[in-house]
Order: C-alpha cells, then structure tokens, then sequence
C-alpha cells in the first residue's frame, strides 16, 4: 500500500532542518528525504546525511536523466530530490518527509497531487530576521537575498495544505507529525 508524502517548506531561516531533526529524533520511522545540493556543506554537515554534496556537472546529469523528483535554484545553488529513493519508500507504505523550497514543492505537487504541502511559517518577520543572523554562516548580501526571497515565499502560504508556526521547535515537530498521521 503505498503511503502519501508529505512537503515541508517554509522561507530561509524558519527553522525546517531543525524540525526536521527533531522529527528525525522523535520518530524513527518517518523516512527523511536527503536532498541533492551544489553547494558547500555547512559545518558539521555530512554527504549522504544532510545531503548528497554533488558538483553542477552531476547534479546536471541527474536532472537530465529525470532521476530529481524535483529541483530548484536558490541563493546561487542547485537543490533536488532523488526519485527513485522516495518512490520506493511510498510504495513500501513508509510515511516520507521532503523539506525543500517553494519552486521543489510547487514542482512536487504537479508531479504528486496526492502530497500535503505542510508550510513552515516563524512566529514573527522579526524572529525570522534573528535567526538568519544567529546561524553566521552567510554574509550580510546573502541575508539580504534570503530575506527578499522569504517576503514572497510568505505570501504563498495560502498554496499549502496545512501552515505549523516553528515557535518552538519541539512543539512544531510534534505539528507536523499529527498532520503525516492524519
């Protein structure tokens, strides 16, 4: 029996990949996509966990060969998901979690009608601000584009199934995961 997937998106900074890791915690048997990407690993980040670190030559390869269920550029980087790894896990009746930008979810919704997009929203613009700074990871231009980004991904929220507001971590995972098991 094949199972629905679930997309959860949400603008720069709102905290997805710290949800993520703590569904990841919690329930062991969600299965988490890892996603493609031609950007650099972030400290402590490891290919194949994270994500399939890859160079533009073999994620253009991937994209060429339809092996990306979806695919985006975002803040100069190439972002995809591989096929294959999530349609075996629906089909093997495993609830999957993607988390992935605005372009990959529109895209996944084409391709997937049957998904609930979940959207990811911060509390506040100017929690959304605080975070992007805390991480230190990006400088100042880049903040800047993802937070220009972030305004009209916020005003695609109404595309979306369900909205969870990430005040606390914990509490939007635990959201989230009501929503996979409705």
């Amino acid at each position: 029996m094949a199972s629905r997937l679930t997309v959860l998106s949400g603008p720069s900074g709102v905290g997805k990949g710290s949800v993520v890791q703590a569904v990841r915690h919690r329930h062991p048997d969600i299965w988490i996509s890892v996603s493609a990407t031609t950007r650099s690993p972030r400290p402590g980040e490891r290919h194949g966990v994270d994500y399939f670190f890859v160079d533009v030559a073999e994620f253009e390869r991937m994209r060429q060969a339809n092996e990306l269920l979806e695919c985006a550029s975002y803040a100069g980087n190439w972002y995809g998901t591989p096929r294959a790894a999530v349609e075996e896990r629906l089909d093997d009746g495993v609830r999957a979690l993607l988390e992935i930008e605005l372009q990959g979810a529109r895209q996944v919704r084409e391709s997937l009608p049957t998904s609930r997009l979940v959207f990811l929203a911060p509390p506040s613009w100017q929690e959304l601000e605080r975070r992007l700074d805390l991480r230190g990871t990006e400088s100042a231009e880049v903040i800047r584009q993802r937070l220009e980004v972030a305004r009209a991904e916020l005003a695609a929220e109404g595309e979306f199934d369900a909205v969870v507001i990430n005040d606390e971590i914990e509490a939007a995972a635990d959201r989230l995961v009501a929503l996979m098991f409705d």
